[in-house]
């Protein structure tokens, strides 16, 4: 089947359709991975976008149950040069076009997935119609104009109610903004108690299990649309431990007081440097959002930039000066190093061995 992705400013991509069959709306962005489609598609921040791989060659490893970081894909759309038909892995299950089929996804090869993100470069990133169905110009084009893009899908991709994973070790809430699978791995790993909550959960209803840490995971959309995780972020300051990631760095730096923006393209991959002034070391880190802090918001706020990117100098993390509070806006438990991060969750449990010791 013919695959079409219709952009905003009318530029149209033709290509080989595959996956779901069907039509979707959705905001273009790429991501320069070389593996991991996998996970990069199962990945909940990808809510409401459609992905461009810069690789040319995709799925030549095929896709198994095991390296799911949910249980499907929030994505509308993949875009990619050429797709593997045949893949060679032993942990391989099924191919990538069967996988987008059961998932409910539209994808297309055969495009020049250089001039597309070199557009998404130049324009930033676009609205767009991703179909393999037979339509005209003049009908993508009205589709395209009705179609709605989301700010909010960090309501929608996480849990709706309160799970409980036991542990023998710390208590942690962690709020569900779409959250990871390999994050509750590396508190698993840690034996933690994890409380996941929903994304709109009230302070006092995380305070009620009496955790010892709270994690603010994850996950897609605008963080200014996150009003209700704003407040509780405001009324969880000072009475415990917190760790956020990603878009939980972006809430916890508007509960302070500060602001964040959106950025042209957004930085999706998992080969970003960054700079950790406080180890005085960089690392390669796998990122994935389309917002960030501004620092100059924060300077006054009692937040210190911990973190910055080797590429732009966008901030990549803070903490609070006095408080046991720190963020990253990148993602510690995606692994291309693949442990250099793991720091940050150590870090997260010393924080909360130091604030049970105080109350001993």
């Amino acid at each position: 089947m013919n695959g079409i992705l219709y952009l905003e400013d009318g530029t149209v991509y033709k290509g080989k359709g595959f996956g779901k069959k069907g039509t979707t709306v959705g905001e273009l962005v790429f991501n320069t991975s070389i593996t991991g489609y996998q996970e990069i598609l199962t990945d909940p921040s990808y809510a409401g976008q459609v992905i461009t791989m810069t690789y040319p060659l995709i799925g030549n490893y095929g896709v198994n149950e095991l390296e799911h970081e949910s249980s499907k894909v929030f994505a509308k759309g993949f875009v990619v040069k050429e797709i593997s038909e045949n893949p060679s892995n032993h942990k391989s299950e099924k191919t990538i076009d069967e996988m987008l089929i059961a998932m409910g996804v539209v994808g297309i090869s055969g495009v020049d997935t250089r001039s597309i993100t070199k557009k998404i470069r130049n324009a930033g990133a676009l609205k767009c119609v991703i179909t393999n169905e037979e339509w005209q110009d003049g009908e993508l084009h009205e589709i395209l104009q009705t179609g709605q893009l989301k700010d909010d899908w960090m309501k929608e991709v996480g849990t709706k109610k309160i799970t409980h994973i036991p542990g023998t070790g710390h208590k942690v809430a962690l709020v569900d903004f779409g959250v990871k699978a390999n994050i509750v791995r590396n508190l698993k790993e840690r034996n933690c108690d994890i409380t996941i909550f929903p994304a709109t959960a009230g302070w006092e209803e995380i305070m009620a299990v009496q955790p010892t840490g709270v994690l603010l995971s994850n996950g897609p959309g605008d963080p200014k649309a996150a009003v209700e995780a704003i407040e509780t972020v405001k009324g969880l300051m000072g009475k415990l431990p917190i760790f956020g990631i990603c878009l939980g760095h972006q809430i916890l730096a508007l509960a302070v007081g500060g602001d964040t923006y959106k950025m042209k393209y957004g930085h999706r991959g998992g080969n970003h440097g960054v700079y950790d002034m406080d180890m005085d070391k960089a690392y390669i880190t796998s990122q994935n959002h389309g917002y960030a802090v501004d620092p100059e918001s924060i300077r006054d706020k009692d937040m210190i930039v911990t973190h910055k990117n080797l590429n732009d100098e966008t901030v990549e993390g803070m903490k609070h000066k006095e408080l046991p509070v720190y963020s990253v806006q990148f993602h510690p438990e995606g692994a291309p190093g693949p442990t250099d991060s793991a720091y940050l969750f150590d870090k997260f449990i010393t924080l909360m061995e130091k604030e049970v010791a105080k109350c001993l």
